[in-house]
């Protein structure tokens, strides 16, 4: 395969990624009303994952000794950042949970420039202010002062910022296939997830058998398809991509979770809270612009 076509398959994939995950607040509720509340829900939903994607570690065991440790652990971080991501959907509303990790671009960009000596356009410096000024906006929609509320909002924006350390750390050491580092990914968000469950809910004990049956194949479902299939794919397409064009094209999940939140559970945006999110996604566009005319002035 070309250089382009697989950067052309992996924009492919991120997107239609971002799509899917634009849904995942619904059986991460859903198991979350079943009983398995708080981060108990998503270790339960990882763990699954780790599970079905634990023969594909198994018959490839032999990358992660082949493997930089560093790239182990930046894919594990990820999960991690992945972790708080669902976590924040039962302690917040979906779109501000959305758009509180999806200032990625920014993250990556600094981290980009300050850790790892990147080069960093004017324009990408615009774009951080118009991020940042994007979020100040958002958070003090009421009147209070812009910043976040909640443990949901917090660990979105935590979120955010571990998964820009992550794919940052992935496309500059990572070597791991998509099977092995979805595991990893996998593990990392059921060991954040256990880590944090005691601390934010008591532990499920009462359950009755038909309730635990229903949840866990839930999880098992939403564990495998989005963490195991979608994840896998993600981590190939990751490491060929920019970690900030990463974090745009998944921008994909802001418009169908904001827009399948406000049809599914009525939740809706007040007016600065959608001219915070509109400078969120400005300034994405124009994070990811600079690269577009960088990549066009190196094939001409």
């Amino acid at each position: 395969m070309t250089h382009y076509r697989e950067t052309v398959l992996a924009t492919a994939i991120v997107v239609f990624t971002g799509a899917l995950w634009g849904f995942y607040w619904l059986p991460v509720r859903s198991i979350s009303e079943m009983g398995l509340s708080g981060a108990w829900g998503t270790f339960a939903i990882t763990t699954a994952a780790a599970l079905c994607l634990s023969p594909f570690a198994i018959y490839q065991r032999q990358e992660f000794a082949r493997s930089d440790r560093f790239a182990i652990i930046s894919v594990a971080i990820g999960g991690a950042a992945f972790a708080l991501y669902s976590i924040g959907f039962v302690y917040g509303r979906v779109a501000i949970i959305i758009l509180l990790y999806f200032l990625t671009p920014v993250w990556s960009t600094l981290i980009g420039r300050y850790v790892m000596g990147w080069h960093t356009s004017r324009l990408r410096v615009l774009a951080i202010l118009i991020g940042l000024t994007g979020l100040s906006v958002m958070l003090s929609a009421d009147g209070e002062l812009p910043i976040p509320r909640g443990p949901g909002e917090w660990m979105a924006l935590v979120a955010g910022i571990l998964w820009s350390v992550g794919t940052t750390g992935m496309r500059a050491r990572s070597t791991l296939g998509p099977g092995p580092s979805a595991f990893v990914f996998a593990v990392g968000a059921a060991a954040t997830s256990l880590v944090l469950a005691p601390f934010l809910e008591p532990i499920p004990s009462d359950l009755d058998p038909v309730g635990m049956i229903e949840s866990l194949g839930l999880a098992f479902v939403t564990g495998g398809v989005w963490w195991g299939l979608s994840i896998g794919s993600l981590m190939w397409a990751t490491i060929r991509l920019e970690p900030a064009r990463v974090g745009i094209l998944l921008m994909a999940e802001v418009i169908v979770g904001s827009v399948s939140a406000a049809l599914l559970a009525a939740e809706h945006l007040a007016p600065l809270e959608i001219v915070g999110g509109a400078l969120v996604l400005c300034a994405g566009i124009l994070e990811v612009w600079p690269s577009d005319r960088g990549s066009q002035r190196q094939r001409n």
